[in-house]
């Protein structure tokens, strides 16, 4: 293989534009999974604007380019999946019927390591290191939004029922309801960033945009829109006032859903929930064939979704004692953090014991 690795700001228009394309033919190439906008070169790019650590490596044949690797790396050559954490989608977008070795494209990219926790499905040279895979839930709207309605009736009737009945109600009480599936008001994204903070705080969880590289990845993702590729901020307003918001990414044909969040003074209308319903029917009119729920288990995504994705996660090594030394570290406390998330019976007093943590911080 032909490799040159490059810094996010070093790759040239025409290779951004050979990666746009390979996206762009993803569906009809036979891999839509590779059409997820976590693997579009906006979103390493913007990583790259947050992280020093990003790279990009390109795979050429005969000059032309026909691979794309993106990843972060330490100085001892410690790689993780560019975005690792917040990102929903990784792996290596190439041309149809590609094959490459992964141990040949770690020596080259300088990594001892390459750690993955979404590896898309497809990506055989890596799912060997794959340690396990996860369900991915998604909302199919190809085919319109009524008709993902009607399938939604027959798989969910009561939660159907009661969520289009609570926004009836919402309406009644509270005022017009009125949703904005591409908010451009940078007020409103900062509303929604308060509404996750305390989220995340309120339930015991570590507050993602207390990292300042994480807010700054936002902001700059909201600022970004090409044909391709844009972030998005849809909103559900009521009485005037915004109640719940949503901001994820979106490519052709994907919307990925991302950090929603909703004012929880209005929690019993289930603003979310209106929203998520709301969210599809905006796909669908811009011609989405799915939303991704993204990997964990909820009650809500197994009530909306349609059918499921796999994701993995696990790394892929070569023979060198810093990649012995970081899986020692890493796979016990992914074991035990994955065990408890798959047993009801670890999960539910873990997650009772976060939230009374959470609102012992809050003061109350």
């Amino acid at each position: 293989m032909n490799i040159s690795v490059y810094r996010p700001g070093e790759l040239t228009a025409a290779d951004r534009g050979a990666w746009s394309a390979l996206q762009s033919r993803a569906v009809e190439d036979g891999s839509a999974q590779l059409a997820n906008p976590f693997l579009a070169p906006e979103f390493t790019l913007a990583v790259g604007h947050c992280r020093s650590a990003a790279r990009i490596a390109v795979v050429r044949e005969e000059g032309r380019p026909v691979a794309f690797f993106p990843y972060q790396r330490t100085a001892l050559g410690v790689g993780r999946a560019i975005g690792l954490g917040v990102s929903d989608a990784q792996g290596l977008v190439h041309r149809p019927g590609f094959q490459w070795e992964a141990r040949e494209l770690l020596v080259a990219c300088g990594l001892a390591v390459w750690e993955f926790d979404h590896l898309v499905e497809g990506q055989k040279p890596f799912e060997t290191g794959a340690s396990g895979s996860y369900a991915s839930p998604v909302v199919d709207v190809e085919q319109g939004f009524e008709p993902y309605l009607a399938a939604l009736r027959k798989q969910s009737p009561k939660f159907t029922r009661t969520t289009l009945a609570k926004e009836r109600r919402l309406t009644r009480d509270v005022g017009e309801v009125r949703y904005v599936h591409d908010e451009r008001d940078p007020d409103i994204l900062r509303t929604l960033i308060g509404w996750k903070s305390a989220q995340y705080r309120r339930t015991g969880r570590s507050d993602r945009f207390a990292r300042p590289w994480i807010s700054r990845l936002v902001e700059h993702l909201f600022h970004t829109r090409t044909d391709s590729f844009a972030g998005l901020l849809s909103v559900l307003y009521a009485g005037g006032r915004p109640l719940a918001a949503h901001f994820g990414l979106r490519s052709r044909t994907v919307l990925s859903c991302w950090f929603p969040a909703y004012d929880p003074a209005f929690a019993k209308y289930s603003p979310g929930l209106v929203l998520h319903l709301r969210m599809a029917e905006g796909a669908a009119a811009d011609g989405m064939a799915y939303l991704d729920l993204g990997r964990g288990e909820k009650a809500y995504k197994n009530s909306l979704k349609t059918r499921e994705l796999s994701v993995s996660e696990g790394w892929v090594t070569r023979r060198h004692p810093i990649a012995l030394g970081h899986r020692a570290r890493r796979a016990p406390v992914r074991a035990l953090r994955n065990a408890v998330l798959a047993r009801p019976e670890l999960f539910e007093p873990a997650d009772r014991l976060l939230k009374r943590m959470g609102r012992f911080r809050e003061g109350g």
